[in-house]
């Protein structure tokens, strides 16, 4: 009985593992059924590590990609009153109509969704103050092209902030994340929290 309990806990850890290299080799964005992912608590990539490393200011204008259901997209808009605006981008018109019914439910008036794709985003160059992407960036099938888009679409002297956390099978480490921003013509200026759970904070390069 305990050499079955063992080979059937062993066969589930196979499982897991596999699953986690299946995810990592084919980046996705989390499907909306499964949102409870997005949802739930975020140790280390916290909401106040996020401020500090984004450091956004009422009267900017700022942009999210991948904002699940507004885990970060709520109070990000929130900071940013009374006359700036958050921008959020998705691939899943649900996610952005699910970030919208909170923000209404909360009296957020300065969200404006937008769908569509990181690797072309849909503004003119030097749009933004500042962009961000929690736990999004390995989920793009083309990091290094979505980078040079937040590069293109920043204005000089903005910033990107990249959120990522260990045990997300897509998770971009900080020294793979170092090197595609150098590639995309971002430095790395500093990182917010630990390694196991960061935020990258990047500036367009002279």
């Amino acid at each position: 009985m305990k050499r079955k309990a063992l080979t059937m806990g062993a066969a589930v850890a196979g499982g897991i593992v596999g699953a986690a290299a299946w995810w990592r080799a084919h980046p996705s964005a989390c499907p909306y059924g499964q949102r409870f992912w997005v949802e739930a608590p975020h140790p280390f990539i916290t909401r106040g590590r996020l401020r500090a490393a984004l450091a956004p200011e009422p009267g900017e204008t700022v942009l999210e990609v991948g904002p699940g259901t507004g885990y970060y997209a709520l109070p990000v808009g929130r900071w940013l009153e009374p006359s700036g605006t958050l921008h959020i981008l998705d691939l899943q018109q649900e996610m952005l109509d699910h970030t919208m019914r909170l923000a209404r439910m909360e009296g957020i008036t300065n969200i404006e969704p937008r769908q569509g794709d990181a690797r072309r985003l849909p503004y003119p160059d030097a749009t933004f103050d500042a962009a961000y992407l929690v736990a999004v960036l390995g989920e793009v099938p083309d990091q290094d092209e979505a980078l040079r888009e937040l590069r293109r679409v920043v204005k000089a002297g903005g910033r990107i902030v990249v959120g990522e956390l260990l045990g997300d099978p897509h998770m971009v480490g900080e020294r793979s994340l170092r090197r595609r921003a150098i590639a995309a013509g971002l430095r790395f200026e500093r990182r917010v929290g630990p390694r196991i759970g960061y935020f990258g904070v990047l500036r367009p390069d002279a």
